[in-house]
């Protein structure tokens, strides 16, 4: 049972302030702090500049501590002691550091020398902190640790559901496999046996997700704002495009990728020999093939992702071995392990872990490069002297994400001879393009989803999965779903994002479009692109996206045009 190894990490980089005893997790040892900081005389802007230093040393502290309990709870959703101790946290810890947080960031806002600092260095955390004082209200701390409650409530129960399926006992990822089979009645009872299984909960889930939504809007109202999404929009720090930017990006999808993408699914329904195109038909191999088999187990994914990423750069190679050697990649699917992967920064040891659910698929190699680009993006800033906020989740997602996708598609390059021979490596880098033509379309639906239910918060649930079917037709393969109208109305309920990260999806969307430019780019010269991605990287959230994207050699646009070229490209390559 793997269980992250935290305690005999290395510790490259010495604390200023803290100690080394003190617990990040206990509030009794870290309030002292919050207070020497809160009243620590600051009489030049020498002064204010030692002070960040520290505010940031102590918040990097208390986030590694989250992180480091969510990773085990993540990894044993069944053992109480570590629930119990990230419950703790949450509810007892965070919120204190939530208001103690507040009362600092005034505190520098207010600051008379806060002019006199380097303007490089210190607009963007200006900006940032100038927000969060501005946001801040205290009775929204008690919301927002019933929000974690119920996301962790959410998780739980996601984390628990199991069927029995061909002889054994099977999670929802490990389901999903079977998706991609040739048999089409296996498909059927596939995903049939995922559907119901995910009904037998549909009134928890839509319990959970009703009370997710009512305290967003109260949360929202308390900071002035008529709508979660208005507020979200603000939250999120999204300084550089509005609520209109994303409903052109919809409208674009809608227009130059749909289109696309049911051109490629109706070719695709005639290749199967079926008269209708079906949900569980959309991964299957139209020539009947099985299922791609990249390695057989998590240490052939890890040996054959090592000698992808040494013919990226032998730099992003030694990187990925060193996370392995440490015990930073738990990427096995099992019961009690809970759905889905990420990539975690542990601040203060400033590394990367990578959580994943590895069957063997060939999606299950993308969601490594996927993951291992974020934990590049971790190296890279390794050495930089980051503030707090430039790093890990302060990041903007947006061009987080570009580290991750653009991850996907270099190392698609690299996959044959290593994980396939030529004509599976075709066969696997065709099926990623047409994953990405179908994924634009999804983050629309997801995306519209959520700027309808935060606009529209009081809702009966017949309205709220009628508005879901009605996006959902905007923009899907043109799948017939016939006599599945239950399992299509909660169809939702599977995206993680709508219950743990309000408004965390059409990120996704922006940084595709950005990896498919890195990808261009790495085509045309491989030297260059590695290393202006390597360069955008080290800056982390130090920039405004616009000056991210810049640094990596892209535009910064998700609008029609932009959205037309790309799709004129995945057109070329998918050739319906």
């Amino acid at each position: 049972m793997s269980v992250l190894p935290y305690e005999t990490l290395p510790r490259d980089y010495p604390n200023r302030l803290l100690s080394a005893s003190v617990d990040s997790a206990d509030w009794a040892q870290l309030e002292p702090y919050f207070l020497d900081l809160q009243k620590r005389p600051i009489g030049s802007a020498r002064d204010l500049e030692g002070w960040l230093t520290d505010y940031s040393e102590l918040l990097t502290a208390i986030s590694e501590a989250g992180a480091v309990r969510y990773i085990r709870t993540t990894e044993q959703t069944k053992d109480e002691g570590y629930r119990n101790a990230y419950k703790a946290f949450l509810e007892e810890v965070e919120p204190k550091v939530k208001v103690g947080q507040f009362n600092l960031n005034r505190r520098y806002a207010d600051s008379e020398y806060r002019k006199d600092l380097s303007k490089q260095r210190y607009s963007l955390l200006d900006r940032r902190v100038e927000n969060s004082v501005r946001l801040f209200r205290e009775e929204n701390v008690e919301l927002e640790k019933e929000d974690s409650s119920l996301t962790q409530k959410f998780q739980e129960l996601a984390g628990s559901m199991t069927a029995e399926f061909e002889g054994k006992e099977r999670t929802m990822q490990e389901l999903q496999k079977f998706l991609e089979e040739p048999d089409s009645d296996l498909r059927k009872r596939a995903w049939s046996l995922a559907e119901r299984r995910l009904l037998q909960d549909r009134e928890r889930l839509d319990e959970i997700y009703d009370q997710l939504v009512a305290i967003r809007q109260k949360i929202a109202k308390n900071a002035g704002f008529e709508n979660f999404r208005d507020y979200a929009f603000v939250k999120r720090e999204r300084f550089d495009y509005s609520p209109k930017d994303c409903l052109r990006f919809h409208d674009a999808i809608e227009q130059h990728v749909v289109p696309l993408l049911r051109e490629v699914y109706a070719k695709r329904k005639e290749s199967l020999g079926l008269d209708t195109i079906r949900p569980w038909d959309l991964v299957a191999d139209p020539q009947g093939r099985s299922p791609l088999a990249p390695f057989k187990s998590t240490g052939d994914l890890v040996g054959g992702c090592r000698r992808v990423f040494d013919k990226l750069s032998p730099a992003l190679s030694r990187n990925f071995e060193r996370m392995a050697s440490l015990g930073l990649l738990d990427l096995e699917s099992r019961p009690g392990k809970a759905p889905g992967g990420y990539n975690a920064e542990l601040l203060q040891l400033r590394l990367p872990f990578i959580f994943t659910n590895a069957v063997g698929t060939d999606a299950d190699l993308r969601i490594l490069l996927h993951e291992s680009g974020h934990a590049f993006h971790v190296f890279e800033m390794r050495d930089q002297d980051l503030n707090y906020m430039y790093r890990s989740d302060n990041m903007p997602a947006e061009f987080a994400e570009v580290a991750s996708m653009s991850m996907e598609l270099l190392g698609g390059e690299h996959i044959e001879g290593v994980f396939y021979d030529r004509d599976s490596a075709a066969r696997s880098r065709y099926d990623h393009i047409l994953h990405i033509t179908w994924l634009l379309g999804w983050i629309a639906t997801i995306d519209a989803f959520q700027h309808w239910v935060y606009t529209n918060p009081v809702h009966t649930h017949q309205q709220r999965n009628e508005a879901w079917v009605r996006i959902h037709q905007r923009f899907d393969a043109g799948e017939s779903w016939d006599g599945l109208e239950e399992e299509r109305a909660t169809y939702w309920h599977r995206q993680l994002h709508l219950f743990q990260l309000p408004f965390y999806y059409i990120e996704y969307g922006i940084a595709q479009l950005g990896a498919l430019g890195v990808w261009a780019r790495y085509r045309r010269d491989p030297e260059i692109a590695v290393a202006d991605y390597r360069k955008a990287l080290s800056l982390g959230g130090s920039r405004p996206l616009p000056e991210l994207f810049e640094a990596a050699g892209l535009p910064w646009d998700f609008g029609p045009e932009t959205v037309r070229g790309y799709a004129q490209e995945l057109r070329r390559i998918l050739n319906p």
